[in-house]
């Protein structure tokens, strides 16, 4: 008896095996499923994100359509755009596969029996691919929500689009805290990753700039320090359109947390379910409304976390609000730090480069008083002295400078300079690097007093300035000492 069951028992795990074994080799997409496209033919006669070229694909659930698009010759993305013709606005860019890795003219985008979809040049060579082979996929759609998905024979989703975010979410769209970030693009002509991304932590969403210099990432905003910390740990974060009423007058924008609660970031006057979350090239981040029942201006800015009207945080936070370097107070770009002083704003300010020798005769500091770095309030800094602060720098051959909160003694070392913060309180001062005058071999550098200069020494400085002191003596009777340079 025992031995009889034994026999059944390893027939019926057999049967199993087999029906599995069948089930995979048959679970195959039908042969009118599948789907070839070529990069090829004229482009769209619409505007589209970044003044780029596009060309339209047969893959569409309005007011999605998959497309091949570029802002550079011969160099396309293939990606998934959000608006329709009917209106006439803008279509943006809200999900991407290949960014940085751009295709050429004649590139193919295919969708086999095997289940897979590949995106490959046109000599072949497969550039990006949702590795789906032979793992029961019988079916391709596009979602009304925008979410494109390679499903079996049961409906369930094998692999979708909305876990592979690049720098925006949609509407039902989570971002998780393991595995998934939002990276912004780097410029409108350069579809590659750029500097800021935005990363669900335990305790809150939180913002980041990554340094050229240094290679750090350093925070510039986060929830979990303009609002409340969440309670236990947060998984993911999802964007939300809720109805205010049965009527549906209005709708609540919503961030949902994985832990409960929400971060309510919006309410259109109408049916707002077409929106999305981008983190821009600017690094701010900013909620998109599309209303498909207009016919022109179809788009609407419904959020923006650094704005002068935001509950969140004001432009001057913004690491690019004054470009590569400026104060900014009130939102606005309101000065260029220099060795004269500060001097009016433009888009030119900027700091001038010291040598790669690193060494300290060929640098010295100037001081600004009542700034902040952009990261400052987002990092604990280190309890040093101002001295050691300087010194720290000074050995650090990519730091560009340093500040100093003078009343808590902590110290910032800045690899990039950006966007500093006007403050009231003088005692939050910066110190940025610049090099020496140089002198040519056999040349020389003239300073040109208007009195007899014989007495006049030069002096290396604390704060590592270079000046010359000359002493009149019997041609004034006060303010003998004068700097000549």
């Amino acid at each position: 008896m025992c031995s009889s069951f034994k026999s059944t028992s390893l027939l019926m795990i057999f049967l199993f095996l087999l029906s599995l074994i069948f089930s995979s080799v048959q679970a195959q997409v039908p042969s009118n499923a599948t789907f070839k496209f070529i990069n090829q033919d004229e482009f769209g006669d619409f505007i589209v994100e970044y003044n780029g070229n596009y060309r339209p694909l047969d893959v569409f659930n309005s007011p999605f359509q998959l497309c091949f698009y570029n802002t550079t010759p011969n160099a396309f993305t293939l990606a998934l755009r959000m608006a329709t013709t009917r209106s006439e606005s803008l279509f943006r860019w809200v999900w991407e596969a290949n960014r940085g890795n751009p295709v050429g003219e004649g590139a193919t985008l295919t969708f086999g029996t095997n289940g897979n979809l590949v995106l490959a040049e046109a000599n072949g060579k497969v550039v990006w691919e949702t590795n789906t082979t032979n793992k029961g996929v019988v079916g391709f759609k596009l979602l009304p929500n925008g979410n494109m998905v390679l499903h079996d024979s049961k409906g369930k989703f094998i692999w979708q689009s909305f876990d592979f975010p690049t720098d925006t979410i949609l509407i039902g769209q989570s971002l998780l805290a393991k595995g998934q970030k939002l990276v912004s693009r780097l410029s409108e002509k350069e579809n590659k990753n750029g500097p800021y991304s935005l990363i669900v932590k335990p305790k809150g969403i939180s913002l980041y700039y990554k340094s050229k210099n240094s290679g750090k990432s350093l925070p510039y905003f986060t929830t979990a320090q303009k609002f409340s910390p969440v309670q236990g740990s947060l998984q993911n974060v999802t964007l939300k359109a809720s109805p205010t009423s049965d009527e549906g007058f209005a709708y609540d924008l919503s961030l949902e947390l994985s832990t409960g609660g929400n971060f309510i970031v919006g309410r259109p006057k109408y049916n707002a379910t077409l929106s999305f979350l981008r983190l821009g090239i600017d690094g701010n981040v900013k909620v998109y409304t599309y209303n498909d029942k207009v016919d022109w201006g179809a788009w609407e800015e419904s959020f923006s976390i650094f704005d002068r009207n935001s509950a969140w945080e004001d432009e001057c936070h913004l690491p690019d609000r004054c470009g590569t370097f400026g104060i900014c107070e009130d939102n606005q770009c309101v000065g260029c730090p220099s060795e004269n002083g500060v001097l009016g704003w433009s888009k030119e300010c900027g700091t001038k480069q010291v040598s790669s020798s690193c060494k300290p005769s060929d640098f010295h500091y100037y001081k600004v008083e009542g700034v902040d770095h952009f990261s400052s309030r987002y990092t604990n800094g280190d309890s040093v002295k101002e001295s050691d602060c300087g010194n720290k720098c000074s050995l650090d051959c990519k730091c560009l400078g340093y500040f100093y909160n003078q009343q808590t003694f902590k110290c910032w070392i800045a690899y990039d300079l950006k966007t500093l913060i006007k403050v009231a309180n003088s005692t939050h001062v910066g110190y940025i690097k610049t090099p020496n005058k140089q002198f040519s071999t056999g040349g020389s550098f003239i300073v040109r007093p208007k009195y007899n200069a014989t007495l006049s020494f030069l002096r290396l400085e604390i704060d590592r300035n270079v000046k010359v002191y000359t002493y009149p003596e019997y041609k004034v009777d006060w303010g003998i000492w004068k700097v000549s340079f």
